[in-house]
């Protein structure tokens, strides 16, 4: 069995020779074979340059993939999958505070019996106000929305089996989502309590606009699991309310003009109109997301150089 073990970064110089020898003295203390992917997202400290060396120190073993700019994190998990060769791939982030050592337990999961095993930080050293609270928010809208109980969604630490990693489609902000998009593909998800540690070097690379885009990310995932390959199904129901609304309305003043002779316009009637406009709108727009319901993902990336 081989491990591909997958780090995107961005702007984590110093902390990339110590991640590797955590990873290297794990993996040769289990006898694994294994391969480090690292995705350099476009950095401008100096990571390439590290990453270089680490290639040269430990060559068919440690290969990197340099995007031209910065990308996101989901575009590096993307790559990645292009990358691995693995039959287990452990996806974690640069930073430190993921500790490779958690690894070992993590396929002991993995063994029995699942396809997906999620890292949970259950002691965290962040910030309460910034990090922790909005997270466990977070994991508690998701958990309910999703289906999938798990109290740490968007640890970057995970271990998948290979297909149940290469069968995800990343894109956008959908890594915060990955158990929850596995689940849906038929995978079986579990987690596993993993050490957390202060970061190091550096600061955490997501600003403040997560709070706003993850609510909208999850709205989408649930959305495109539901409606992707039907979307008429969702805007054609509500097309059909608004129209039929309207109708019932224009109706009942038909059959009062019809019997007593006097029309007046009054704003019901404007509102019944509008309402069957709007149905109208709904129906084509659904209809045109049936169009296009077959579209591809997008890769939202270029890739620099690669180092094998």
């Amino acid at each position: 069995m081989k491990l591909s073990i997958l780090i995107p970064l961005f702007n984590e110089a110093e902390s990339l020779q110590p991640l590797y020898d955590g990873i290297a003295s794990v993996m040769k203390a289990n006898n694994y074979q294994y391969e480090v992917v690292f995705v350099d997202d476009g950095s401008t400290d100096g990571s390439f340059a590290a990453l270089q060396k680490l290639h040269a120190q430990a060559p068919g073993i440690v290969k990197v993939v340099q995007f031209s700019r910065n990308c996101g994190k989901s575009a590096g998990l993307s790559a990645g999958q292009e990358i691995v060769t693995g039959d287990i791939v452990i996806t974690m982030d640069a930073d430190l505070q993921d500790d490779p050592i958690a690894i070992p337990d993590m396929l002991k999961k993995l063994d029995k019996g699942f396809d997906v095993v999620s890292g949970w930080k259950k002691v965290r050293h962040d910030p309460v106000l910034t990090k922790n609270l909005p997270s466990k928010l977070f994991n508690f809208v998701t958990s309910i929305m999703s289906g999938v109980k798990l109290h740490d969604f968007n640890c970057g630490f995970k271990a998948y089996r290979a297909a149940a990693f290469k069968g995800l489609e990343i894109y956008g902000e959908r890594h915060r989502y990955l158990p929850a998009l596995a689940h849906w593909n038929g995978y079986k998800v579990t987690e596993v309590p993993v050490p957390h540690h202060a970061r190091k070097f550096g600061v955490s690379k997501f600003g403040a606009g997560r709070f706003l885009n993850g609510p909208f990310d999850l709205l989408t995932i649930v959305f495109l699991r539901k409606y992707l390959k039907n979307p008429l199904h969702l805007f054609g129901r509500f097309g059909l309310i608004f129209v039929f609304a309207g109708l019932a309305v224009l109706t009942y003043f038909g059959v009062e003009w019809t019997i007593t002779r006097q029309m007046h316009i009054r704003p019901l009637v404007l509102l019944s109109i509008g309402s069957i406009i709007m149905g109208i709108q709904f129906i084509s727009i659904g209809l045109l997301g049936e169009m296009i319901s077959h579209a591809s993902p997008r890769k939202h990336f270029t890739i620099r150089e690669v180092l094998k």
